[in-house]
């Protein structure tokens, strides 16, 4: 956004589909995201000239093409459009306290019922801007925000507004325990009467899976637990029926009981071991043997490593052919010892193009991971798989995440064979790869019956062993990555100390089990960690790399004012493009770092992982990079 910023209606999807469903016979209310949380979801242009200028202002404009928008759906025959403004569930709401005023103002003019939605977090002192506002009802997620509906209560009984029940959530996988929501539901009845009560999902379904339905191969005592989108919505039709005619409702309610009680006496969801390791947990269990300043000198010679270092961040190219063979093996088409013969091939052929390119910490390149949550959620204890369970990433891209379902822990070493062989090949130092506890965590389907810091300490644990492992098998380094960390952030700010204090704790947990001679590394990628950096110097990783030639440089920024103490590896080249940056171009980013980060302490390496480049792409850009790299060693030292 800018000050020349305009807006216009050039898309009539919202109109085109309610008619469309309304041809079909469906009675459905249109959804649109909010005119306030479009604003505070997009960013300011490099075209904005005034220094000074606050989308907030664009807000005028906005309004009067979303009126524009819902005239159009009044003429269609929609009396009732959803309107989402989670930025209420935030702090940054406050902000735009005189806009939303304004703004609903000029929607209400359009005669149309507005239902103003919030999800993912509570209103708080926010009620009260919602309070003023011309609409017709509100939603409130009373899943991640039960507290709230009390505060709704009383706010709203002596008006017409109509209050929505966020009581199913729309966020996890978990069966409702449809006893407790209807009591909740009861008690909105009761005080505002039933005329003026929707019960509903906490959010949308697009974060579950579709139906259960589509599950073959779960155990069937473990498949009733679950609830995705199809189960949910009966779940929501439930309470209403009970709330209209208990009796209608009395064998759907009996049931569900039964499969929250079986849930909650389920003997294999508490293992006595791993929750005695937890609670033992001392303060010296999260820090290294000795501080940085003496950790590296002694890596540094262990490691045998040069000025301006060059590593990757982990995997190489999935090419077609280990997507084929990992396909064949799955279906049984191969046997266990054929499939371990190719991906030694590959990750022999991985390490030998890497000592050809004159890296200096090399990598197995992953040739047996089909996802970094995936792959270690089937090597641990504690989770299962669905067949179908699929759910948007982003765009066309889709994740079939792991679903933690009781206590974790590690039955076996997970990633020492393939780090051992592949050291067994080069007399360089081999790097051994992780996903990190809170990126695992944060990338499934977590518990409900346990708090999420207990279940990413019990994953530390177990990548604790892991690690431990394999330094006892001879490797030198381990990288733990964390790209997940910062979008497990709390949305409002006075909730953030909790979690990244355990955050931090569960990676130290993970890396402090071992000697000063090993190097532990972390990858953040997918986020923009700046207002975290306190937080990600307290992880005392021995080296973080960072997405950064993506982001133009934009995230050096932060170490004009935060000096990161420990080493670090900003991205010289996007993996997620096919170009490849010239050695020159390359060498200039490392330039441009060391004027924000002691060059002693700089590393050389890619943004992110390499398993969507091909390998002609893959060789070129590493050629490139340690181009880069030798003529810092000349030019910078």
């Amino acid at each position: 956004f800018s000050e020349a910023s305009e807006f216009k209606l050039n898309e009539l999807k919202p109109v085109n589909d309610f008619v469309e469903a309304k041809q079909a016979g469906f009675n459905a209310r249109p959804v649109l995201i909010g005119p306030i949380t479009l604003l505070w979801l997009g960013k300011v242009s490099t075209e904005a000239k005034d220094p000074a200028f606050d989308r907030v202002s664009l807000a005028p404009k906005l309004a009067a093409v979303y009126a524009e928008l819902l005239t159009k759906l009044a003429e269609a025959g929609a009396t009732s459009v959803q309107i989402d403004e989670p930025v209420l569930v935030t702090d940054a709401a406050e902000k735009y306290t005189s806009a939303f005023q304004s703004v609903y103002e000029t929607l209400a003019k359009s005669g149309v019922k507005l239902l103003l939605t919030t999800y993912f977090g509570r209103l708080a002192n926010n009620l009260e801007i919602v309070k003023k506002l011309p609409i017709a009802g509100l939603h409130i997620d009373l899943d991640r925000a039960p507290e709230q509906l009390d505060q709704a209560l009383d706010a709203f009984k002596s008006s017409d507004i109509t209050l929505s029940l966020g009581l199913v959530s729309g966020r996890n996988i978990w069966k409702t325990d449809l006893t407790a929501a209807l009591e909740s539901a009861k008690k909105a009845v009761a005080a505002l009467g039933a005329e003026r009560v929707i019960v509903a999902t906490s959010s949308s379904l697009q974060h579950t899976p579709i139906t259960l339905a589509n599950e073959k191969k779960l155990k069937p005592e473990v498949l009733d637990w679950f609830s995705f989108a199809v189960e949910k919505a009966g779940e929501v039709a439930t309470i209403a029926a009970a709330l209209r005619d208990p009796q209608s409702a009395a064998d759907r309610l009996s049931a569900n009981a039964a499969s929250i009680k079986a849930r909650r006496d389920f003997e294999k969801n508490s293992d006595p071991a791993v929750r005695e390791r937890v609670a033992a947990i001392k303060p010296e269990d999260l820090k290294r043997q000795s501080p940085f300043s003496v950790r590296r000198e002694v890596q540094r010679k262990h490691l045998n490593l040069p000025a301006f270092p060059t590593t990757t961040i982990g995997s190489f190219p999935q090419t077609k052919e280990i997507r084929t063979y990992r396909a064949r093996f799955t279906k049984g088409e191969i046997t266990q010892a054929e499939y371990e013969k190719f991906l030694e091939d590959e990750i022999k052929m991985v390490v030998e193009k890497q000592e050809a390119l004159g890296l200096d910490v090399l990598v197995h390149g992953e040739p047996e991971r089909n996802d970094m949550v995936q792959y270690f959620g089937e090597l641990l204890d504690g989770f299962v798989f669905t067949q179908n369970a699929w759910v948007q990433s982003f765009g066309s891209r889709y994740v079939r995440p792991p679903i933690i379902v009781s206590d974790v822990s590690r039955p076996k070493p997970m990633t020492v064979r393939w780090s051992q062989y592949a050291q067994s090949l080069t007399k360089k130092a081999m790097k051994g790869m992780l996903t990190g506890p809170v990126t695992i965590l944060n990338w499934s389907f977590p518990r409900v019956d346990v708090s999420r810091e207990t279940q990413s300490k019990q994953i530390a644990l177990a990548l604790r062993d892991e690690v431990v492992d394999l330094e006892k098998a001879g490797i030198r380094a381990v990288q733990v990555d964390e790209p997940a960390i910062r979008e497990g952030l709390p949305l409002r700010r006075e909730d953030w100390n909790n979690y990244l204090q355990w955050a931090v704790d569960s990676f130290r947990l993970s890396t402090s089990g071992i000697s000063d001679a090993m190097n532990t590394a972390s990858h953040f990628c997918y986020s923009d960690f700046n207002d975290i950096m306190d937080s990600v110097i307290a992880l005392d990783a021995d080296m973080i790399s960072i997405e950064n030639s993506k982001s133009d440089a934009k995230l050096l920024n932060i170490f004009k004012s935060t000096k990161y103490p420990n080493e670090i590896g900003p991205g010289v080249f996007d993996i997620h493009s096919p170009r490849v940056p010239t050695a020159e171009e390359q060498y200039s980013r490392l330039r441009d770092a060391a004027q924000f980060i002691d060059k002693d302490l700089l590393w050389v390496n890619p943004d992110c992982g390499l398993k969507t480049r091909t390998w002609p792409e893959t060789e070129a850009q590493l050629k490139n990079m340690v181009e880069a790299a030798q003529k810092a060693r000349k030019e910078l030292v």
